[in-house]
């Protein structure tokens, strides 16, 4: 049995990324098999509850209120189309929604609260409940906890030196302090990054190691592919290869055995050969669904369909971490507080997120 070990260096995840393709595969596949069903995967769908507007300058998100974009904004969805989705999500197979909301931090007030509201709403449909809200505050996290959420997402997108070529409306520490934040409760970690974005091997290898060196590491990392939307900074990035995507998944099964490794944006340029080779390398979680987000994505019938023939299943809610019990409103021991955190703005420049910014829609 392997050992999860936490003092992972970048020397030696960049060595093991760079290793002969069949030693790398067979290793992260006989380590997966000691840590979970090679032939079950979870399944999730991705909402957004709330889309575009976003003061944040993330070189990559087509949902930043200063990208010229084709992106709509929407108000907060209700609590009764959160739900309806998510029955329509269950349906299709999806043990888990998570709800993504594009703001650069929670703050208390109405929406925050029509938010939990969702939360106790989807966990009592038997369902796993994901937000990836922004930074939080811990109070916040405890309230999401109480609400009965069962993952909160917050990405480190790439390494801590590559981050500062990406973003610079935030830094990187208010990632790991959000994260730290949601340990102090009982809801699992979900972070990960974004391959494709003109990074090196070294960033791509930079962003593990500070994933791995948590303890305990993230019970969910997703791995991106870029998918370059026009109007965005990155816009021009090529297409991640598919065997890049194989390398970032195999070695992020290695270096993390327990967690689950979700193959996620990008998916829509992967064959299905690609996409199995990716799940033999240790990937075992999904999002279905026609859009991530803003982003398309497989019809969730030709992910299915994938499915059958791979002879996967999908994994059944509440396999590896059980049911959180929701606490209504009214029984909350966590009140809003009304909070101001100071979270980070770096204030350096990045030219090619200006030069997106001046040009015309």
């Amino acid at each position: 049995m392997s050992i999860t070990k936490h003092n992972w260096t970048k020397d030696e995840i960049i060595a093991i990324y760079n290793k002969p393709m069949m030693d790398l595969l067979f290793e992260a596949a006989s380590i997966h098999r000691e840590h979970h069903d090679p032939n079950v995967v979870q399944v999730s769908t991705l909402l957004s509850i709330k889309t575009g507007g976003c003061p944040e300058d993330c070189g990559y998100c087509p949902q930043a209120a200063r990208y010229h974009t084709d992106v709509a904004g929407n108000d907060l969805m209700s609590v009764s189309q959160v739900k309806a989705q998510a029955l329509r999500a269950k349906s299709n197979g999806s043990s888990r929604v998570c709800m993504g909301a594009a703001w650069r931090n929670v703050k208390d007030g109405p929406e925050f609260d029509q938010v939990l509201e969702m939360v106790r709403t989807i966990n009592k449909l038997d369902m796993e409940v994901c937000c990836t809200l922004g930074m939080i505050t811990e109070n916040q996290a405890h309230r999401l906890a109480e609400a009965g959420l069962y993952a909160y997402n917050h990405n480190l997108d790439t390494s801590e030196e590559y981050y500062k070529e990406v973003i610079s409306t935030r830094g990187f520490e208010d990632r790991l302090q959000t994260i730290e934040n949601v340990r102090k409760t009982n809801v699992t970690v979900c972070s990960g990054g974004i391959i494709g974005m003109g990074e090196s091997i070294a960033d791509r290898a930079g962003m593990l190691v500070a994933l791995s060196t948590l303890n305990p590491q993230p019970e969910s990392v997703p791995i991106n592919a870029l998918v370059a939307v026009e109007g965005t900074p990155m816009e021009e990035e090529k297409p991640v290869e598919i065997w890049e995507m194989i390398r970032m998944v195999a070695t992020t099964r290695i270096i993390m055995p327990e967690t689950q490794v979700r193959l996620s944006a990008g998916r829509m340029n992967m064959s299905r050969e690609g996409q199995a080779m990716c799940f033999f390398a240790g990937a075992n979680s999904i999002f279905a669904g026609d859009k991530l987000l803003t982003t398309p994505n497989p019809d969730v019938n030709e992910d299915m369909k994938m499915f059958e023939m791979l002879g996967l299943n999908p994994q059944k809610a509440f396999t590896k971490v059980s049911q959180p019990q929701t606490v209504e409103a009214a029984d909350s021991q966590f009140i809003p507080l009304g909070e101001k955190p100071k979270w980070s703005r770096p204030g350096h420049t990045i030219e090619r997120n200006i030069e997106a910014s001046k040009k015309e829609s």
